[in-house]
C-alpha cells in the first residue's frame, strides 16, 4: 500500500470548502482589530482572540518594529544553542506577572503544551486530562510515553472517580482553565482539592484567562484566589498579549528541569520567539498591568452580551466569559447558519466535527475590548433578527431554529 493513498482523500475541511462553505483559512486583507478586510469587504470581527485588543495597538507595534530594528528578525537558532536578553527578560516579567518563581517561553502556545506535558509526565506516571482536551494537550500526552486517562469535561465527580483508580503512579492533571470552546471557567476550587487529597500536581492551560479573569487580570487561579495551589500555569502569549509564543511558569525547581532537561524538546530544538514577538509580548504585558481600564471594557462588553442573549432566548451554555458558544445543530444547518451570519458581516468561527458532535455543532464568538458600542448594537441587532427566523434568505436558518435543532 502507498503510504501517500491517504492524500487523495478529501478532508471534511476540504469537502466544505468545495461546497462554497469556506469557513475555513479564511484570508485577512488587513491588520487585526474591530473591523477587518476579507475579501475586499469589510466584516466585524468576532473571530479573535485578542481581548485587550492589543494586537493593533500603536506601543506594541513600536516595541516590535524597534526590536526588528535592534535585534534582526530572528534567533537563526534553537533554545539549546542560545537565547536572546529580550527573551529572559519576558520570562522574568511573566514570572512576576504570575506570581511564581520562574518562567520559560516557547515558541508557541501548542509547543508549550507539548513541552510542558511530555516533559513533567513520563512512562510509570499518570496523566488525567479532559475528554474535550486542546490539541496541545492531547499531543504532549500522546508524547510523554505516561499512560493517559480522561474525565468528562466540567464534572469534577468524574475527575475524582478516574484519579481514584490511578494508584500509586506519579498523576498529572491538565486542565483548561477557560474553554476554548465553549468559554466556561474550569470548577478549579474542587479540582485542586481533588489534587490535592490525592498527591497529584496540577497543570492549568490558561491561554483564555489570562489578562481576562481574575482581579490583576493573573488568570483563573488569581480569579479563585489559588494562585499558590496551582503547580503549572501555562498557555499562548498569542492571546490577551498580542504576540507569537508560549510560556509556563512554577516553582524554581520545575522551571529548571524544563529549561535544562534534553527531554523538552519543543523548547530546545524550536526556533526560539524572534525578537520582534519578544518584544510585543513584553509591551501588552506591561499595558495590560498599567492599563486595567482595557480588562474592565472587555467585561462591560461581555456582560452586556450574555444579558441581551440571555433577553433573546439564546442558549450560551455555561459560559459567562467573551467565549460565547451558540449552539448551531447539525452541520448542515451550522453551515447555512455560519453563511448566513458571514453574509451580514460577522467575522465568526464555526465548530464542526470532529471539534463536536455532527449533532452539536456551534458558531463560537470572541468578544474583545476593541469593540466600539456601535458594533456591538450591530452584533446583537443581527443576533436578535436571526433568533426570530426559522428560515432567512436562501433558507438560512435562525439561531433560535438551530438552537432548537441542536
Amino acid at each position: 500500500m502507498d503510504v501517500f493513498a491517504k492524500c487523495s482523500q478529501v478532508p471534511i475541511g476540504k469537502e466544505l470548502e468545495a461546497s462554497s462553505f469556506g469557513a475555513h483559512r479564511r484570508v485577512l486583507q488587513s491588520g487585526p482589530g474591530a473591523e477587518v478586510v476579507v475579501d475586499g469587504r469589510a466584516m466585524l470581527m468576532l473571530g479573535s482572540g485578542d481581548y485587550l485588543g492589543l494586537a493593533g495597538d500603536a506601543r506594541v507595534k513600536r516595541a516590535a518594529a524597534g526590536a526588528l530594528e535592534l535585534w534582526g528578525t530572528s534567533s537563526a537558532g534553537c533554545a539549546l544553542e542560545a537565547t536572546f536578553d529580550l527573551q529572559l527578560e519576558l520570562e522574568r516579567s511573566l514570572a512576576r506577572f504570575l506570581r511564581c518563581d520562574g518562567a520559560v517561553v516557547y515558541g508557541s502556545g501548542y509547543l508549550a503544551g507539548l513541552g510542558v506535558i511530555s516533559t513533567l509526565a513520563g512512562p510509570g506516571d499518570v496523566l488525567v486530562i479532559e475528554r474535550r482536551a486542546h490539541a496541545s494537550i492531547l499531543d504532549g500526552s500522546a508524547l510523554s510515553g505516561a499512560e493517559v486517562k480522561r474525565f468528562r469535561h466540567d464534572e469534577p465527580g468524574d475527575l475524582e472517580r478516574v484519579m481514584d483508580g490511578c494508584g500509586e503512579a506519579g498523576t498529572l492533571v491538565v486542565v483548561e482553565g477557560v474553554h476554548g470552546l465553549e468559554g466556561d471557567v474550569a470548577p478549579l476550587p474542587r479540582i485542586v482539592r481533588a489534587c490535592r487529597d490525592r498527591g497529584a500536581r496540577l497543570v492549568l492551560d490558561d491561554t483564555h484567562g489570562m489578562g481576562v479573569l481574575g482581579r490583576g487580570g493573573r488568570g483563573t487561579a488569581e480569579h479563585f484566589d489559588l494562585e499558590d495551589e496551582v503547580d503549572v500555569v501555562m498557555g499562548s502569549t498569542g492571546a490577551a498579549l498580542a504576540g507569537p509564543g508560549g510560556f509556563a511558569a512554577a516553582g524554581r525547581t520545575v522551571i529548571d528541569f524544563l529549561r535544562d532537561t534534553r527531554s523538552n524538546r519543543p523548547l530546545l530544538f524550536a526556533s526560539s520567539p524572534s525578537p520582534a514577538a519578544l518584544a510585543a509580548v513584553q509591551a501588552a504585558l506591561g499595558i495590560a498591568e498599567a492599563e486595567p481600564g482595557l480588562r474592565s471594557r472587555l467585561w462591560t462588553i461581555t456582560e452586556r452580551v450574555h444579558r441581551a442573549l440571555r433577553g433573546m432566548g439564546l442558549d450560551a451554555g455555561p459560559s459567562r466569559t467573551p467565549i460565547v458558544a451558540l449552539p448551531a445543530g447539525p452541520l448542515e444547518r451550522a453551515c447555512e447558519l455560519w453563511r448566513a451570519l458571514t453574509a451580514e458581516g460577522l467575522f465568526v468561527h464555526a465548530v464542526l466535527p470532529p471539534a463536536v458532535p455532527s449533532s452539536r455543532c456551534r458558531i463560537r464568538i470572541t468578544l474583545t475590548a476593541s469593540l466600539a458600542d456601535g458594533q456591538v448594537d450591530r452584533l446583537l441587532a443581527i443576533l436578535e433578527e436571526r433568533s426570530t427566523r426559522s428560515g432567512g434568505a436562501g433558507g438560512a436558518p435562525g439561531v433560535a431554529a438551530a438552537r432548537r435543532a441542536g
